[in-house]
């Protein structure tokens, strides 16, 4: 069974449905690859950069930015281990064509293979667990936990980089960040640890339970007390952040119903109003794969960008 949700972890569900996508109008994107970067103490980086048709359109205008990790599954199927992908720019492109989003930069972090996406999307906080917990992480990481150190070099290097090279707003209220399963979990880390850079996370999907359901299960006092521990030193009071979160009710998805509610509890605990500072949703019948994510994206990005 560990075996079995290690590979999971790594990519998605094998679930075949037709995908429900915005309109989308004519318009010219651009997608540029940034490949081999190196980045100390972590593999190699890989970032996929998609600019709106807008960009090219209004040479003078600056763009907010949506930065997403799993960035191999963002765009194109052919480059996803199962042949599905986000398609996160007809998304967007639907969005702003609805008038319902302003035109982003997209820019998609790939996450390592096998073992290494583990080990830099848990949270670092995970080094306190003992017990079955802390041999589960030890066994799905491989390696030292290094997402505080992944975490860094997106909000310090490539933040920097992009904000350099691209015409953004660099500011923190115009910087998303968002992620499914681990992706999801990582997404809550950056805009705890970070506020400096991130003002929106989507938490999509996301592994709350940490380890493998079963080994969760077995020790959930632990696995709430770790997070309850964290997040009383660590979240802070919105400031205006907000933070998206949700699970659907199959697959993987179907065993994560309570370690959300244990994480939305903590929310409200330290005073985060929930529908104005963060959400916590349940889509019945909704998987854990890139076609689930796609569907309900939208919703995701109405409420992260809402003018109220």
């Amino acid at each position: 069974m560990i075996r079995a949700f290690a590979i999971v972890l790594m990519g998605v569900g094998l679930a075949s449905c037709d995908v429900e996508l915005l309109p989308t109008p004519a318009g010219h994107s651009q997608t540029i690859e940034l490949e081999e970067i190196a980045a100390e103490g972590l593999p190699d980086q890989r970032v996929t950069v998609w600019l709106p048709p807008e960009y090219e359109e209004d040479a003078e205008r600056r763009f907010p930015v949506l930065y997403m990790w799993d960035g191999q599954n963002l765009l194109d199927p052919a480059q996803t281990h199962y042949g599905k992908a986000w398609m996160i720019q007809d998304v967007m492109k639907g969005l702003v064509a609805a008038g319902e989003a302003e035109p982003h930069i997209v820019v998609g972090i790939w996450s390592p293979d096998g073992m290494d996406r583990y080990r830099v999307y848990v949270p670092q906080f995970v080094e306190d667990a003992d017990g079955a917990i802390a041999d589960n992480v030890a066994e799905m990481a491989g390696g030292p936990i290094a997402s505080q150190r992944q975490l860094d070099w997106v909000a310090d290097d490539l933040t920097a980089r992009i904000d350099s090279q691209y015409r953004t707003i660099a500011d923190p209220e115009a910087r998303t960040i968002a992620g499914a399963s681990m992706g999801g979990v990582m997404s809550c880390f950056a805009i705890i640890e970070r506020p400096d850079v991130f003002d929106r996370a989507g938490c999509i999907s996301a592994h709350f339970a940490l380890v493998a359901p079963e080994i969760a299960d077995g020790d959930a006092a632990q696995v709430e007390r770790l997070w309850d521990e964290y997040l009383t030193a660590k979240l802070g009071a919105p400031d205006g952040r907000r933070v998206w979160m949700d699970h659907g009710t199959v697959g993987l998805d179907g065993y994560y119903a309570p370690w959300q509610e244990a994480v939305a509890a903590d929310f409200r605990r330290l005073g985060w109003q929930e529908g104005e500072d963060f959400t916590a949703r349940v889509y019945e019948g909704a998987e854990h794969d890139e076609i689930a994510w796609n569907r309900r994206m939208p919703a995701v990005l109405r409420w992260l960008w809402r003018d109220e």
